[in-house]
């Protein structure tokens, strides 16, 4: 892989938190092929709408904060839109980054699990799986996609022995059904690679990106789930031994 390997990027940001350890340089790429009726950046979901980037620029972009980052113990993740929709550019990032010293996430929705090749996946430190619901018919529903390559993705990455921190966001009517979060408390207890479940509460801080877009807001009614409702799935995922955060 090419460092002149070029992509579309849609902007990056210093982050801490839910984005892997320490604080990460964020990489948003552009383009995804999800839809998802929460989606908060709304503005990734077309490549055209990104700017053309090489490697060799985002490196340049990193190493102005390498010294801050690895002083706080984090790392580089990419994020998107979809980032295994360019996967020779997102690989070849991951490459560059891990001969550079650092630690390296991947965001993905697992659609497109079956575009990451092994080499790829052998540069990545940890994987940051979204789960968007363990109900087949919500999912179709909520995200425009199909809930079977996210599963065969993260089997895949069990058999490898990859760390996978999952991302459940918290959507109310949508993904607080009781009994689907213990359907996927209980498959994610039975792999490996899980490290922890982070449980996302729902949040409308995307919505002037869609009033910007003139782009309707799809959840625009729905509430945000309260304390309580949060408690209850992170203490579902914890009831199968799983740490939930």
């Amino acid at each position: 892989m090419s460092t002149r390997t070029t992509g579309r990027i849609h902007s990056w940001d210093l982050s801490t938190g839910v984005d892997g350890p320490g604080t990460r340089f964020v990489l948003f790429v552009s383009g995804c092929p999800l839809r998802c009726l929460y989606c908060a950046n709304p503005d990734t979901w077309h490549m055209r709408d990104g700017r053309e980037a090489t490697v060799d620029e985002v490196m340049a972009e990193i190493g102005t904060y390498r010294g801050f980052i690895t002083t706080a113990g984090g790392g580089f993740t990419v994020t998107g839109g979809e980032p295994l929709l360019q996967p020779a550019f997102t690989g070849t990032l991951l490459r560059r980054c891990k001969e550079a010293g650092l630690h390296t996430a991947l965001d993905t929705s697992g659609l497109l699990g079956a575009r990451a090749p092994d080499e790829l996946l052998a540069d990545t430190d940890l994987v940051l799986l979204d789960v968007k619901s363990f109900d087949t018919t919500t999912y179709k529903k909520l995200t425009g996609g199909a809930l079977a390559p996210t599963l065969s993705f993260v089997n895949r990455l069990d058999r490898l022995g990859k760390r996978v921190w999952i991302r459940y966001v918290l959507v109310p009517g949508w993904t607080d059904d009781a009994s689907a979060v213990d359907g996927l408390a209980a498959f994610l207890s039975g792999l490996g690679c899980v490290e922890r479940v982070d449980v996302l509460p729902f949040h409308k801080l995307g919505t002037t990106k869609y009033d910007a877009l003139g782009v309707p807001f799809p959840l625009r009614g729905t509430p945000i789930p309260d304390p309580a409702l949060v408690d209850r799935v992170r203490g579902q995922f914890r009831e199968h031994g799983l740490a939930a955060h």
